[in-house]
């Protein structure tokens, strides 16, 4: 039997969240059964080239969507040339556009996959956003999301209802993320953050939508109450020096440590006793999967699904509420917190990413089988 060839339209590799929970599932398909290939924008940042073709997946450059001419160009030769059996697109409302060059290349199963939502606060992209909302369903064979809300929210109440979004968890590796107190130890030395030091830990893109600036008003609140702490922030992006002036501007230069994109971000977790994520909005963010995997007090924004919320202490706190509100929040959840083994919790939940991506593999089977008459044994998750 000839292989099921799938293209993983990934958009802009820049070290996020999405990205991570592709690479995390595809590399855990049946390659006996499948042969993969990434397409991905080529103003990319971060492309981890050695991780992708070690997981046994081909990298495919074509130019970034802004060149529409030459995009669609690219991406209908590129579905022409490798007869590709299913294009999934995670673009969000960007899908509309892979997912037509798909049509025209003749690919049979194109399906859109919703990772995100909006907000109000981001009025241009919004507007976008709704804009292209409207064409969400256009080229699209099947619908997948990463939460209810994000399916909600692009393909519309009634598909949701009718069963014809299928809801993939942002699953993770939950040996990776499970707490350990050698490796908090060593990580916290490394950093040269004291044990008894209280650590405050954000991982996202600087992006208006991860919010770091009324973040960054909230650690300065919680400095006001307990000088003894720091905040780490983890990632990249266009707004990090505008983060860096603020910063600066509030004298916290000692206080906020900027560690960059990283390669150890499951033993940076250890090093936390707090995780904080204010966001504007999220579709489910897979920093919170982890967070949560590794048994730390989270405080997320009320605007993101609550279906992020895994764990009994996970708190959501609203956006309006003050920054010393959230500062007395932060420390009213690390206050006699003790850390847990959770990942059984996390695994009931469907957050397990080994038992998950069997249905990623089913799922893809069963899409293949509508339009073949070949049967394909599918694996039991259990």
């Amino acid at each position: 039997m000839e292989k099921i060839k799938v293209a993983e339209v990934i958009g802009k590799y820049v070290g996020g969240g999405l990205e991570e929970v592709v690479l995390n599932y595809t590399s855990r398909l049946d390659k006996e059964k499948f042969d993969i290939d990434f397409i991905i924008d080529e103003d990319s940042t971060f492309i981890p080239t050695e991780k992708i073709k070690n997981a046994g997946i081909n990298i495919i450059i074509v130019p970034p969507y802004q060149k529409v001419f030459a995009y669609q160009k690219a991406l209908i030769k590129v579905f022409k040339e490798n007869k590709y059996d299913i294009v999934h697109s995670h673009e969000n409302t960007l899908s509309v556009f892979p997912l037509r060059a798909a049509k025209r290349a003749g690919v049979k199963i194109r399906i859109a996959h919703s990772h995100s939502t909006t907000n109000s606060k981001e009025k241009k992209r919004n507007m976008q956003k709704q804009i292209l909302r409207l064409f969400s369903k256009l080229y699209a064979t099947d619908y997948m999301a990463c939460s209810e809300l994000a399916g909600r929210w692009l393909f519309g109440n009634d598909e949701f209802e009718k069963g014809n979004v299928f809801v993939l968890n942002n699953a993770i590796d939950l040996e990776k993320f499970k707490f350990n107190e050698k490796i908090r130890k060593e990580k916290r030395k490394e950093l040269n953050i004291e044990d008894d030091t209280l650590v405050i830990g954000h991982i996202g893109r600087f992006v208006t939508q991860k919010n770091h600036s009324q973040l960054i008003e909230i650690f300065y609140e919680l400095q006001n109450i307990n000088s003894n702490s720091k905040l780490l922030l983890i990632g990249q992006g266009p707004l990090q020096e505008v983060i860096k002036y603020k910063v600066n501007s509030l004298n916290l230069q000692d206080k906020v440590l900027f560690l960059g994109q990283r390669n150890d971000v499951n033993e940076l977790y250890q090093a936390f006793d707090c995780f904080v994520l204010p966001s504007l909005y999220e579709g489910l963010p897979v920093v919170g999967v982890e967070s949560q995997a590794m048994s730390l007090p989270c405080i997320f924004s009320d605007d993101m699904t609550k279906e992020t919320k895994l764990l009994k202490h996970t708190k959501f706190l609203s956006l309006d509420k003050s920054p010393k509100e959230w500062a007395n929040e932060i420390l009213e959840s690390v206050n006699g917190y003790q850390r847990i083994d959770t990942s059984l919790e996390i695994s009931n939940n469907g957050f397990n990413l080994n038992k998950e991506a069997i249905k990623l593999e089913n799922k893809y089977i069963e899409y293949f089988e509508k339009y073949s008459e070949n049967k394909i044994k599918v694996r039991s998750n259990s």
